[in-house]
C-alpha cells in the first residue's frame, strides 16, 4: 500500500510489510482455531446504531475520566507485549503518542521498555501498570512499588493468564525475543525472556509456566490491595459471577477482556460479553473493554452498551510499526475523529449523553438465537 492509511485496518496491511513474519504473527495470532480473533471484531457488526436526530452538535466535548484522571476521549491504549519488536523506540514512543493526544497508556510488564524509562519519556501523561502475579513474590511487589514511585495512575491485573493459550503461529516460529532485546524490566536472564533457547515450543509459553504463579485466587487481590494504595482493576473477566466477585474485593475497575483472543478460543466476543458484566455491576466500579475495536462506531457501540472507555491493542501496534510515535499519533487521531462524527451523527454533544437507546442487536442476530 503507497497511500496514506485513512483507517485501522489500513495499518496493519502496512505493519505486515514491514514486520518480519514471526513477529507479525505473534502480534496477530489468537489461540487455537482463532474464532473468537474473528468474532472480536465481527461482533460489533451484530449492534446497531440508534440515532437520535434534530440536536444541536456544533460543540463537541470526548473527555472523559478514567480512575479519577481526565482523558481527552474514552480510547485509550492497552497494555500489548514486547513493542520495540515494531519499533525500536517501542514504548517510549508509544508513551509520547498518548501523550500528544492526551489519552492514557497501560504498560505491559513485559515490555522492552522498563517502567521507568517510559515514566521519564512522559512523565505527564496518564499511565497504568499492567501486572501479572509471578511465582516469586517479591517479583511483583517489586514492579508495583516501582510504578508507584514512578507516577502510575493505577494497576491492571492480568487474571486470565495462569497458563499461556496456545498461538500455533508461536508455536510454529518457535517464538521469542529477536536479541538484543529483552523484557526490560527484570534484570534476571530468567525472568527477562533472554535465553538463546526455549525448545520446541513457543518460547514464551515456556517462560509464562516457568515464571507466572497458577495458583493466584480471590484471596490473592486481597494480597495485593494490601501493597498499593493505587487503584487495581481486573483484567480478563467476562461473566457476571466473576464480576460481583470482584466488586467484593475492593477493586476499582474490571477491563471486559479476552486478551486478544490469545488465551482460551471460542469465547464470547468482549462486546457480547459486556452487557452482563454492566448488569452485575450495578455501577459500583467502572467498566472498560478491550478487543476488536476497530472503528469510532466500535467505541460508540461500547460505551452506549455501559463501558467507560475502551481499549486498543494491536492497532498501536500497527501505527508504531509503519511510523512509530508518529504513527500511534495517527491511529488515535483517526479513531478520536471518527468517535466525534458518530457521537454527533448519534445526536450526543458528549459522552454524558451516550445510553443504552442507542444501541440494539441487528434483527438478524437475534434470529439466530
Amino acid at each position: 500500500m503507497s497511500r496514506s492509511p485513512v483507517c485501522i485496518n489500513d495499518f496493519e496491511k502496512l505493519a505486515e510489510g514491514i514486520l518480519p513474519k514471526a513477529v507479525y504473527d505473534y502480534y496477530s495470532s489468537g489461540a487455537d482455531e482463532q474464532q473468537t480473533l474473528k468474532d472480536n471484531v465481527a461482533a460489533f457488526s451484530r449492534w446497531q446504531l440508534c440515532p437520535r436526530v434534530l440536536r444541536d452538535v456544533s460543540n463537541m466535548d470526548l473527555s472523559v475520566t478514567i480512575l479519577g484522571q481526565r482523558v481527552s476521549m474514552p480510547v485509550c491504549v492497552s497494555a500489548t507485549a514486547m513493542q520495540r519488536m515494531a519499533h525500536p523506540e517501542g514504548e517510549v514512543a508509544t508513551v509520547r503518542a498518548c501523550r500528544s493526544q492526551g489519552t492514557g497508556m497501560m504498560l505491559s510488564t513485559w515490555a522492552t521498555s522498563s517502567i521507568e524509562e517510559v515514566a521519564e519519556a512522559a512523565p505527564e501523561a496518564t499511565r497504568w501498570l499492567q501486572l501479572y502475579i509471578y511465582k516469586d513474590r517479591k517479583v511483583t511487589a517489586s514492579l508495583v512499588r516501582r510504578a508507584e514511585a514512578a507516577g502510575y495512575r493505577g494497576i491492571f491485573l492480568t487474571v486470565d493468564t495462569p497458563y499461556l493459550g496456545k498461538r500455533l503461529a508461536d508455536v510454529r516460529n518457535k517464538f521469542k525475543l529477536p536479541p538484543p532485546l529483552r523484557m526490560a524490566n527484570f534484570e534476571n536472564l530468567d525472568l527477562s525472556f533472554s535465553k538463546k533457547d526455549y525448545g520446541e515450543d513457543s518460547g514464551l509459553a515456556v517462560y509464562t509456566s516457568s515464571a507466572i504463579d497458577p495458583t493466584i485466587k480471590w484471596q490473592d487481590i486481597d494480597w495485593l490491595r494490601q501493597l498499593t494504595k493505587l487503584p487495581i482493576v481486573l483484567k480478563g473477566i467476562l461473566r457476571a459471577d466473576d464480576a460481583r466477585e470482584a466488586v467484593k474485593h475492593g477493586i476499582a475497575g474490571i477491563l471486559v477482556s479476552n486478551h486478544g483472543a490469545r488465551q482460551l478460543d471460542c469465547v464470547s466476543a468482549t462486546i457480547d460479553a459486556l452487557p452482563e458484566i454492566i448488569e452485575a455491576v450495578e455501577g459500583r466500579v467502572e467498566v472498560y473493554l478491550d478487543g476488536g475495536v476497530r472503528k469510532g462506531t466500535d467505541v460508540l457501540k461500547a460505551l452506549a452498551l455501559g463501558a467507560k472507555a475502551v481499549f486498543l491493542g494491536r492497532p498501536a501496534l500497527w501505527g508504531l510499526a509503519y511510523q512509530g510515535e508518529e504513527g500511534v499519533h495517527k491511529v488515535l487521531q483517526i479513531l478520536k475523529e471518527e468517535f466525534r462524527l458518530a457521537l454527533a451523527l448519534a445526536g450526543c454533544r458528549n459522552v454524558n449523553e451516550i445510553d443504552g437507546s442507542l444501541v440494539k442487536k441487528g434483527t438478524w442476530a437475534r434470529s439466530r438465537i
